[in-house]
């Protein structure tokens, strides 16, 4: 649900493209605005109270939400998010719990945001990809929808894919390397080339545990606190 639904058309192109062409998802961006009961198809106002800027009103909001409700056509009620700053922050474990859903709506609000009514009797959910403000929720709904795709069976050619990037265990990815052997006098870590398997994801793991504690010292101390070592001290996944 969305303003600027041309603002979409950008994820027809590369993994999530393939998937939308393969039937695997599907993305639909419903204007607002044909949702409007005024001749200039206007959706905001005054807030009440006063103040800077315009709100988004809640019957264009309300009818392009039924509308689509109904197209669906399922009796439970769709689980909605309402991409706002003030929602829970979008993380992998999130990202997760949504692939699991048959169907999504994403409301993108606009201008000072939206009429809190509306927001009360539609949104299940409040999701931000961070601490700041953008213009729209436009980029943010993107953002979920991308993430979000990896994780539906299909998507990625690689079904390990997801499963082993930054995150998914609770560290950052290791690093990786590429050919040449030897670029700008670096050469690939030897490990990586000496075909021992149970070798290398040791060594992948060991690179996960201590770039997560430089880079994100926050995650390092969860992980350490929610995992255990073995009697030989290695970490317990």
């Amino acid at each position: 649900m969305t303003l600027f639904p041309e603002m979409f058309e950008s994820l027809k192109l590369s993994i999530l493209g393939r998937a939308i062409k393969n039937n695997i998802i599907s993305i639909d961006a419903v204007n607002i605005r044909d949702y409007a009961f005024n001749k200039h198809n206007k959706v905001d106002d005054y807030t009440y109270g006063g103040g800077a800027g315009m709100l988004m009103q809640a019957e264009p909001v309300y009818q392009c939400h039924k509308a689509i409700s109904e197209k669906i056509g399922t009796d439970k009620k769709i689980r909605t998010v309402y991409l706002t700053p003030q929602g829970q922050v979008l993380n992998q474990t999130l990202a997760m719990e949504l692939a699991k859903e048959d169907e999504l709506i994403l409301l993108c609000g606009h201008y000072e945001g939206i009429d809190e009514r509306v927001l009360e009797e539609t949104v299940t959910d409040y999701i931000s990809i961070g601490d700041y403000v953008l213009t729209g929720g436009e980029l943010p709904a993107m953002v979920l929808i991308d993430t979000v795709s990896r994780f539906v069976e299909g998507v990625l050619n690689n079904d390990e894919s997801a499963m082993t990037e930054s995150f998914s265990n609770g560290l950052l990815e290791y690093p990786q390397y590429s050919r040449p052997e030897v670029w700008h006098d670096k050469a690939v870590p030897e490990i990586l080339m000496s075909g021992h398997h149970e070798n290398v994801e040791k060594w992948r793991f060991e690179q996960s545990l201590e770039r997560t504690k430089e880079r994100r010292p926050d995650l390092y101390d969860e992980f350490t606190k929610t995992h255990t070592k073995d009697k030989k001290g290695r970490w317990i996944l």
